[in-house]
């Protein structure tokens, strides 16, 4: 076969297998996505993967389901072969360049490769017919260690106490990036942290808490009296990587989280800042990073606090009002030794400056020395109340937004979570009628907890007697208060009005008028893609409000859906509107 007919057969097998039963769609196109075929010929095709997680995946997955699709088109029975090609992985966008920072001495050292991980004959066969000039090559690696900019002392203050009140699949690219300190220590055996490089300035260390000020009251931990945090390593099995249900609204979030799970400590993905609403998803990725990291490297040390625990921890440590106290070196020790630090909705460190100054050196060091770390919160970095060296930094690595799932992916949440059920339960099938889980999906807002505390509801229902007689009406009349940001919230077209108005300083006259200049006729499609997404009304509904026909209003919104898709500013400004209509 050619590559045309090659390409053609595959587009073929990748239809195919989204039609089978039990097969999540939009699962498929991300996942197929990252696989190209080769090489083709009656009863044999190989395909390679960008990663070796996605080859893994595949294969016991999806594997059975692409030789039957191959069988039936081709009418004879198929072996397939899948190798990697990790030249094929996706670029992330290119992250602004970070703040100026005080020169440091760089230390250039040339290191050994890491070695490469078993291979099965297959493999080994599918990599050299893939690339057989590569097959025979051996390349060398030279790390690169740039310091960053040098931490400050925390400044003498009260601390702090918790504030209990807050709260299309991408081209395939080439890209080449320096061997890491990370990879070196994966292909190793455990080491001791590492310590400043000869030239190199270490982090001062704080100032203690001025002893005029009260003492905060002690968090006990399970380590006693040492200071050291306690460690939240434990793997939560349910959040990982393989049920994570991938759509539009979250392919590229995923893709990155899966990258810095294989190699820990990518310049370009080092921060990785993960941002989107409560209950997308954010928390799922950084545990899957986790626990994929602790199954396949447990030589690294992973450490995963969210950030009122990271508060928590710093006010234990520095109660004693001496940081020259064992507790607060221990305390720093703990975070300064991981490989890979995760830290969760870091937007609760508004107003915190001393734990943001404490978190701030402590990030520096390991992004200095290759070691990884991973962010998240619920809105862009330019979007949280602290410093602007502390957002450029956030800014500095990759950042990835995950946005509202749409209908599809939903669905197709619901899917997956009746099947996680099933295993859960082994009391057989649910049969839910379609019709039932449609229903689930279009009355259901965002937050996908929600979403999945919906679904346990009619299953319950089911089972207590109503079995899988249960219909639409009774479904809606169940959920009808269930979901704080679905149809059933209290909000009007004329709230968004007001909201967008007031945020693009445009006149009511003007949005519903008949002029066209372009920050009126953008804060207008916005407004409208606002009211559909947020009210869930019909177009012509929405069309009244606005003087428009209905094709316009469908216009409207599927421009703003591209614009979206292809723009990052696009996403952060929906993303703002959005916090303010929720605060309404």
């Amino acid at each position: 076969m050619n590559t045309e007919e090659i390409n053609q057969l595959w587009a073929e097998v990748c239809s195919r297998v989204k039609s089978y039963e039990g097969i999540i769609g939009p699962q498929v196109d991300a996942l197929f996505s990252q696989l190209f075929p080769q090489a083709a010929s009656d009863g044999f095709m190989m395909l390679t993967a960008n990663t070796e997680f996605i080859k893994n995946f595949i294969e016991r997955h999806y594997i059975d389901c692409i030789k039957r699709a191959l069988e039936e088109i081709r009418g004879v029975p198929f072996d397939v072969l899948i190798g990697i090609d990790e030249s094929q992985a996706p670029a992330p966008q290119a992250a602004p360049a970070p703040a100026a920072a005080p020169a440091m001495p760089t230390a250039t050292a040339p290191v050994a490769a890491p070695s490469p991980a078993p291979q099965t004959a297959a493999q080994t066969t599918a990599t050299a017919a893939a690339d057989p000039v590569a097959a025979q090559q051996t390349v060398p690696a030279a790390a690169t260690m740039q310091a960053t900019e040098a931490p400050t002392a925390a400044p003498a203050q009260t601390i702090e106490q918790p504030n209990p009140g807050q709260p299309a699949a991408p081209t395939p690219v080439s890209i080449a990036a320096p061997a890491t300190a990370m990879e070196q220590q994966v292909a190793a055996a455990p080491v001791a942290a590492p310590a400043s490089a000869p030239g190199q300035q270490a982090a001062p260390t704080p100032v203690a808490p001025n002893p005029e000020d009260p003492a905060p009251q002690a968090i006990s931990t399970d380590s006693g009296e040492t200071g050291q945090p306690a460690p939240n390593n434990s793997v939560t099995s349910t959040l990982t990587f393989e049920n994570f249900v991938i759509g539009d609204s979250n392919r590229m979030a995923y893709s990155m989280a899966v990258s810095v799970a294989e190699t820990p400590g990518k310049p370009h993905l080092n921060p990785l800042f993960i941002y989107g609403r409560s209950g997308l998803g954010k928390t799922h990725l950084l545990r899957a990073i986790q626990n994929y990291i602790n199954s396949n490297m447990p030589n690294l040390q992973v450490v995963y606090k969210d950030s009122n625990e990271l508060l928590e921890d710093y006010m234990d440590a520095s109660a004693a009002h001496d940081t020259e106290k064992s507790s607060y070196k221990n305390f720093k020790m703990y975070y300064e030794e991981a490989d890979v630090l995760l830290v969760d909705d870091v937007q609760q460190l508004q107003g915190k400056k001393q734990t943001l100054d404490i978190m701030f050196q402590i990030f520096n060091k390991l992004t200095s020395q290759g070691k990884q770390v991973v962010l998240s919160a619920d809105r862009a970095p330019k979007n949280i109340d602290i410093d602007e060296r502390y957002k450029t930094r956030f800014n500095s690595g990759g950042t990835f937004d995950i946005q509202p799932p749409e209908i599809e992916t939903k669905l197709s949440i619901v899917k997956s979570f009746i099947r996680e059920y099933e295993d859960m339960e082994q009391s057989g099938p649910i049969n839910m009628p379609e019709d039932v889980q449609i229903c689930i999906a279009e009355s259901s807002g965002s937050n996908i907890r929600e979403l999945k505390s919906a679904v346990t509801n009619v299953i319950v229902k089911m089972k207590c007697g109503e079995g899988s007689d249960i219909t639409v009406a009774d479904v809606r009349k169940l959920l009808e208060n269930h979901f704080s940001g679905g149809p059933s919230k209290r909000l009007t077209a004329d709230d968004i009005l007001k909201v967008t108005e007031d945020f693009f300083k445009v006149s009511h006259t003007d949005i519903v008028g008949k002029k066209r200049t372009r920050n009126i006729a953008h804060a207008r499609q916005t407004a409208i893609y606002l009211c559909r997404q947020l009210l869930d009304i019909p177009y012509g509904d929405i069309g009244k409000k606005f003087n428009r026909d209905h094709s316009t209003i469908m216009y409207s919104v599927g421009n703003i859906e591209a614009k979206m898709k292809e723009n990052r500013v696009a996403r952060e400004e929906m993303e703002a509107l959005r916090q303010i209509i929720r605060e309404l």
